[in-house]
């Protein structure tokens, strides 16, 4: 029987106050682990989003946001706990669950503390930050000299169970959009999650669901889901930053699959999964089209699948790199994962193919001086003896920590293709990467992007309501390699630039607002002199 011992503070709705007393010092954790300590009970700790024992947030508008967040209840933080009262005490497993409650929206932070009792057992305290988490209001942004507007209703955590729901609408380069979605991680209180989306959209439309039961922890021992998705829109190629063709591009695609596991043996994880997957890309002139059409061939693939993916349990945790002032978890050990299917006509395509992708990550290091993580990756398939649609890929992302208020970041992005789809063309621009020229400058079959910043992280805190912090960068990349539109200018392409970086603490969307100058150093005359960048991305 499962002993809780819950702090619930539901503004608005709940009758017990947050309890923001300070936790006494907590033991050694691989002690109480070697004296196999038994978990006597739980207590979920889940507080508001401001702390009014806090003077400096003791004000009425904190308040006021407190009272009308519900806070998220107790069974979905329970659900996802790795352990249960009476099972053996386990720091991994605290570390763990601590980690997969931070990567939820609707919280800031979490943590799993350990006090011993004087039987030898011990209590455990699950603490956890909810944020706001409903988002109602208009967007700007701007990059590569294109302006994005939008709309958007959206909640991460309704009535406090997890679920998201949103209405959301765009007007961007590419089409306006109307969306409305539902994404449930904890279906009926259960591991599955399952979600969908509709978009109405002014150049076709977007239907898309899926039901999912993944390996949710290193310990899992079977995973499950089904995908699908029917998308119809219109597609544009670009040369030097301005349209240059269009195609209609109607997808539809299914899958499913399962997946097993011994779970976590002598510090790694092995994961294998088969399934089956459709693919159909059908390709056409746009309806009312004003360009150029150029029409990629139809293509449809039907293939069983096996996949195996090895995983090593390593994991650190650390603050100021790609966030400012949050607890950031960062994978450190060795992923490797491979997948291979067959395409054929008895199963539906319309040839025989060996589709193959596979994934390697790494990192070298320390986070709290100087770190290397890396990510590579190939795919592609081969037809009657030839390699088509061939892509290798690599990130390699340094951090140097100089203080604790600043550091060094570089990153190297590279993409070689041969001979790809020509839906699947490499593009390089204001919109991915190189800040100080317009979106979709480059495109062709391969390219590399080279960016170095200086970071700054401010204790700015203004409002208490999200931190500060700054980066002067400069950005050098290029494209090579034949497109379906060919390009003028595939020349090496520089910029220099700073920036603002604005990271909330009180919001569930986790993206970090950049406002960015860039000035380009190359490129044709039509460039301008001065890039202004208003957008937001998932990191610094």
């Amino acid at each position: 029987m499962r002993k809780y011992l819950t702090t619930v503070v539901v503004s608005g709705l709940a009758i017990a106050a947050p309890v923001y007393a300070e936790e006494s010092p907590s033991p050694d954790p691989a002690a109480l682990a070697a004296a196999d300590a038994q978990i006597h009970s739980i207590r979920i700790n889940n507080r508001n989003i401001f702390n009014l024992d806090d003077e400096r947030e003791d004000k009425w508008l904190y308040r006021w946001a407190n009272k009308l967040h519900i806070v998220t209840k107790p069974q979905v933080i329970e659900k996802q706990l790795l352990f249960d009262v009476g099972d053996a005490y386990s720091k991994r497993l605290a570390e763990e669950t601590a980690r997969i409650l931070r990567s939820k929206k609707y919280f800031f932070d979490a943590d799993v503390t350990a006090k011993p009792r004087d039987d030898g057992s011990v209590d455990l305290t699950v603490t956890t930050r909810d944020v706001w988490t409903l988002k109602p209001g208009v967007s700007f942004s701007r990059s590569g000299g294109a302006n994005k507007f939008g709309f958007d209703v959206r909640e991460l955590n309704l009535l406090g169970y997890g679920v998201e729901v949103f209405v959301s609408g765009t007007d961007n380069v590419d089409r306006e959009t109307l969306s409305f979605g539902y994404r449930d991680p904890q279906f009926r209180n259960t591991r599955i999650r399952t979600g969908f989306e509709v978009s109405d959209n002014s150049d076709g439309h977007t239907y898309s669901g899926s039901v999912i039961r993944p390996f949710y922890a290193l310990n899992t021992t079977w995973a499950a889901g089904i995908r699908g998705l029917d998308d119809d829109r219109r597609t544009a190629y670009y040369s030097l930053g301005d349209e240059a063709a269009e195609y209609q591009h109607a997808r539809r695609s299914f899958s499913a699959f399962g997946g097993w596991s011994k779970g976590l043996r002598n510090g790694w994880v092995r994961r294998y999964r088969a399934g089956f997957a459709y693919d159909d890309n059908e390709f056409s002139a746009v309806r009312g089209g004003i360009l150029p059409a150029v029409i990629p061939a139809d293509r449809t693939l039907a293939y069983p699948f096996i996949s195996i993916e090895i995983l090593e349990d390593a994991f650190g945790t650390t603050q100021n790199k790609n966030q400012i002032g949050r607890t950031e978890d960062f994978f450190l050990g060795h992923q490797l994962s491979a997948t291979f299917g067959y395409s054929a006509e008895e199963f539906g395509g319309d040839r025989d193919a060996i589709i193959y992708s596979a994934t390697y990550n790494h990192a070298w290091g320390s986070l709290d001086k100087t770190a290397l993580i890396t990510n590579a990756w190939v795919s592609g398939r081969l037809e009657s003896g030839d390699t088509k649609n061939a892509v290798a890929g690599l990130v390699a992302r340094l951090y140097m920590q100089q203080t604790e208020k600043s550091s060094f970041f570089a990153s190297i992005k590279g993409v070689a293709g041969h001979d790809l789809d020509d839906d699947n063309v490499v593009l390089l621009g204001g919109d991915n990467g190189l800040r100080g020229y317009p979106l979709r400058y480059q495109n062709g079959e391969s390219r590399l992007l080279l960016s170095v910043e200086q970071r700054y992280f401010s204790d700015w805190y203004p409002f208490r309501l999200f931190r500060v912090g700054g980066a002067v960068f400069a950005d050098v990349g290029r494209v090579w390699g034949e497109s379906p539109v060919p390009e003028l200018d595939q020349k090496w392409m520089k910029d220099v630039g700073f920036g603002l970086r604005f990271a909330s603490t009180r919001l569930g969307f986790r993206n970090m607002v950049h406002l960015d100058v860039a000035f380009p150093l190359d490129g044709d005359d039509s460039i301008d002199t001065v890039q202004i960048l208003l957008g937001s991305k998932r990191s610094f």
